[in-house]
C-alpha cells in the first residue's frame, strides 16, 4: 500500500517538473501598422538587449529569434554584394518565411547620396534582389517577396560623411500583413 502511494507521488512530481519545463510555443505576427519593424509584436525575438532574471541572459537553443530581430542588410559602397556577417540573418528570415507561407516581407533597397538620382534607384534595386535571391534559395516563396528601391531619397541618417553614407548603403526587411 505504502509503495503504491510512493509511485503515485513521484509520478505527479515527475509530471509535473516535465510540464513547467517545456518552453510555449512562439509565433512571429508581423507589425499590421506598417510603420515598425514588424516583429516588435512579438517580444520573445527581440529581446536580446534585454536581460532574462536579474539581468542575466535568457537561455537560448536555437539563435532563430534573435536574428529575425535583425532587419537591415548594409552594403559596401557601390557594391550589391551581400557581406558574409549577414548569412545567418538572411538564412533565418528565408527559413521563417519558408515556414510561415502566409507571412510576406517587403525588401526596400537604399544607396547613399553619392551618384545620380538614376543610378542610385538602380543600385538600390539591384540590392533587394541580392537579398531576395538569398530568402529564395532558403525556401521562401517568390509570391511572399515584393522589393521596391527608394535610392537616395530615405536616407536612415542625414549627413555627408562616411558614418552617415555607411548606414544609408541598405537593404530594409519590413514585414507586411
Amino acid at each position: 500500500m505504502m509503495n503504491h502511494r510512493l509511485s503515485f507521488v513521484v509520478t505527479i512530481f515527475a509530471c509535473s517538473l516535465f510540464l513547467s519545463g517545456c518552453p510555449g510555443s512562439s509565433v512571429v505576427q508581423p507589425d499590421t501598422s506598417g510603420d515598425g519593424p514588424p516583429i516588435d509584436s512579438a517580444p520573445e525575438l527581440n529581446n536580446r538587449d534585454r536581460g532574462g532574471v536579474d539581468g542575466a541572459q535568457p537561455f537560448r537553443e536555437d539563435p532563430l529569434p534573435d536574428l529575425l530581430g535583425d532587419l537591415v542588410v548594409y552594403f559596401e559602397y557601390d557594391l550589391s554584394d551581400i557581406r558574409s556577417e549577414f548569412n545567418a540573418m538572411l538564412a533565418a528570415h528565408g527559413r521563417y518565411l519558408a515556414n510561415n507561407p502566409s507571412a510576406n516581407i517587403r525588401l526596400e533597397g537604399h544607396a547613399d547620396e553619392r551618384g545620380s538620382r538614376e543610378y542610385n534607384i538602380g543600385l538600390g534595386e539591384r540590392r533587394a534582389q541580392a537579398v531576395r535571391r538569398v530568402l529564395l534559395l532558403q525556401g521562401a516563396s517568390g509570391t511572399q517577396i515584393s522589393t521596391v528601391s527608394y535610392g537616395e531619397e530615405r536616407p536612415a541618417i542625414l549627413g555627408s560623411d562616411e558614418e552617415a553614407w555607411k548606414l544609408n548603403r541598405r537593404v530594409e526587411l519590413v514585414y507586411q500583413q
